[in-house]
């Protein structure tokens, strides 16, 4: 009997025990803290690697993520990926689209990773790893554009320093419907308002929003109507390209431009510097599939059109 009260004593202290303990803490957000790369496709790999290598000053690696594709560095934690072109479907026509997927930096992919499960995001079981140390997951945003997020190796690969640049600073690509993906991108995973224009000042139709802990930026760019998805019909893939980008930031354009002439890396391209709505020069320039390269001061030369800037420029 002593037994028998003894064990029941015992099991009332464990379950009171049990119920006593505080609820586990929801894991928190690692930080996000600059643009990792974007992933495009080309339909002719040597014109791609010309662009990228010649023209733009890129420095070519073997891509850990996908041995078919190839990675162009402007920094040690910056690139593009390039990547073949799909074979079109047997009985559909080829597609416009080169984005592959937009990714940026953090220090805590795994952590990211379970945060973004604790918000409901479809995530994979385990984040992917490659074979220089990195590793990265996928997801899906609300308009289904694939976003990336990249814990670069602990010994990334020596780039030398880009006379152009040695900085993407930031990505770009269609969005249909600001509410839907601001709730993503700002609500889940703090995004921060940078600045936003258009060819209209009533119209806001480019978003920037910093990444949380840094001052790279997402430029949304927006087109079609509040329910689309992917490229509205009748689109052409030029104009895509012009609206799917990166951009790669320089204290002068002037300068720049100057070093791309003399160096004999402007065939092909029509465009010149220009002063954008947001009152910083550039230089549009475009791959041999029309995606577009934006060369782009750190700093305006004045007052922008539509919206002040929200946030620090990049430095450098």
């Amino acid at each position: 009997m002593k037994r028998a009260l003894a064990f029941a004593v015992m099991i009332l202290a464990v379950c009171g025990a049990a119920r006593a303990a505080p609820p586990a803490k929801p894991p928190s957000r690692p930080p996000i803290v600059s643009v990792s790369h974007l992933a495009v496709y080309a339909a002719d790999p040597a014109k791609s690697e010309a662009f990228y290598v010649h023209d733009l000053g890129g420095v070519k690696r073997p891509d850990p993520e996908n041995p078919k594709g190839a990675r162009y560095y402007f920094s040690p934690l910056q690139f593009v990926e390039v990547l073949p072109l799909p074979a079109p479907p047997p009985l559909g026509a080829p597609s416009i689209e080169r984005l592959d997927h937009a990714a940026f930096n953090t220090p805590d992919v795994e952590g990211l990773r379970a945060y973004l499960a604790s918000k409901g995001v479809a995530v994979p079981a385990r984040a992917e790893k490659g074979d220089d140390g990195g590793a990265w997951f996928d997801v899906v945003d609300p308009e289904g554009v694939k976003i990336q997020f990249v814990q670069p190796p602990a010994a990334p690969p020596a780039i030398p320093v880009n006379p152009l640049s040695s900085h993407i600073m930031h990505v770009g690509f269609i969005v249909h419907d600001r509410a839907r993906e601001d709730a993503f991108y700002q609500g889940l995973l703090g995004f921060r308002p940078y600045w936003f224009g258009g060819m209209k000042d009533d119209v806001p139709t480019w978003i920037s929003l910093q990444v949380p802990d840094g001052t790279d930026w997402l430029e949304y760019m927006i087109v079609g109507t509040p329910d689309g998805k992917g490229p509205p019909p009748g689109m052409s893939q030029a104009v895509l390209g012009i609206l799917d980008h990166f951009s790669l930031g320089v204290p002068d354009t002037r300068a720049a431009y100057t070093l791309l002439w003399n160096g004999d890396r402007l065939k092909g391209q029509a465009e010149t510097p220009k002063i954008g709505r947001d009152a910083k020069w550039q230089l549009n320039l475009f791959d041999p599939d029309g995606t577009r390269a934006e060369i782009m001061e750190l700093h305006a030369i004045g007052k922008p059109c539509c919206s002040p800037f929200t946030a620090a420029d990049p430095q450098h």
